[in-house]
């Protein structure tokens, strides 16, 4: 006889659970321990596509605080936007090392790549042109909508270090030497900053597992450190690696859209599919234009500006040069846009 007292949450989550039984659908990939679900549902009044926990379990992970007198919290650095033609403008591009410093960078770069493809699933025939890595989109096997979001994740959950470690050593170096910094420590911490708002929009779609979880804290911890200790030792050869892991995240994102286009993803393409409204916000993305390609079009055209932005600060004088993309020009000349050139502008075109 089952007994008189129900949990009412419990209760909840299993009417939730068999409401939504027919759209739900569990796919195993590669990686050990990582399974992931699709889901179509609105739970907390946000839409939840993808999960890595049982339909019972999801939850949003960062819910509006609700206070007296605050109504929301404005971002420390509201995004300057983009017309469509700039973010179609974007295209994967790679600058060939000319340094052994520039080499070394590739080739550590190359190799993240690879830790990153294989602890993520990634099958041999899903992999582009060896010979062109950062160029070629087209492969034999496309991705699935879960293997992209877990992709996205871990690359994102990475891509937010590089910024806050030179900006934090930056600014220690400026006070410990009394000196100005001439604008890097801001353009440095707002790239850290919108690469954990790439990441807070997927975590909006998507909830990691306990294997995920533990990898990105992995992968956190040694990123962080190794990054430190690099950028003490040589900003340029770091600055250089960080426009070589953008110049990945470019190459990525052009592949997600060009899966998109050819109609492989079609949860994505779905009509009824809806981006997160933290990505609306932020992005001031149009009504019209609030697909998931819409989405990664955004998202590209940041990694393009992080990508020349990094490029450039490595061809600096790492101590005395000005930071060019915030300064002011003599005469009637604009500062430089940094996504226009994917292998970033050398010293004597903006100094």
């Amino acid at each position: 006889m089952l007994s008189s007292r129900v949990n009412p949450k419990l209760c909840a989550s299993k009417q939730l659970s068999r409401a939504v039984a027919p759209l739900f659908h569990q796919s195993t990939l590669a990686s050990p321990g990582l399974r992931v679900a699709t889901l179509v549902s609105i739970q907390h009044g946000t839409v939840r596509q993808f999960s890595t926990s049982q339909v019972a379990y999801l939850r949003d992970f960062f819910p509006v605080a609700e206070t007296e007198h605050i109504r929301q919290t404005l971002p420390s650095w509201p995004h300057h936007g983009y017309t469509e033609k700039e973010m179609l403008e974007v295209v994967p591009a790679h600058r060939k090392p000319q340094t052994v410093g520039d080499w070394a960078a590739w080739k550590f770069m190359r190799f993240c790549r690879w830790g990153m493809d294989f602890f993520t699933g990634m099958e041999k025939s899903q992999a582009v042109d060896k010979k062109n890595p950062t160029i070629a989109v087209s492969s034999i096997k496309p991705l699935t909508e879960a293997q992209w979001m877990i992709r996205f994740i871990f690359l994102e959950s990475i891509a937010g270090v590089p910024g806050m470690v030179a900006g934090m050593l930056r600014h220690l170096h400026s006070i410990r030497r009394l000196k100005r910094d001439n604008g890097w420590i801001e353009t440095l911490l707002e790239e850290s900053y919108n690469e954990r708002m790439h990441l807070l929009t997927f975590m909006k779609m998507c909830e990691p597992g306990l294997f995920m979880k533990l990898m990105l804290i992995g992968a956190q911890g040694v990123y962080f450190n190794a990054l430190f200790l690099s950028y003490l030792i040589s900003p340029k050869i770091t600055h250089r690696f960080v426009g070589y892991l953008e110049e990945e995240a470019v190459h990525t994102y052009t592949m997600c859209i060009k899966q998109i286009e050819e109609g492989h993803l079609p949860k994505w393409t779905d009509p009824n599919f809806r981006v997160p409204d933290l990505a609306v916000k932020y992005w001031q993305m149009p009504e019209g234009k609030r697909s998931m390609k819409d989405l990664i079009l955004y998202i590209r055209a940041d990694e393009a500006c992080h990508r020349g932005v990094n490029h450039t600060l490595s061809n600096l004088d790492q101590k005395e040069d000005p930071n060019p993309f915030v300064s002011e020009y003599k005469g009637d000349r604009s500062p430089p846009r940094p996504a226009a050139k994917p292998e970033g502008f050398e010293r004597s075109e903006v100094m």
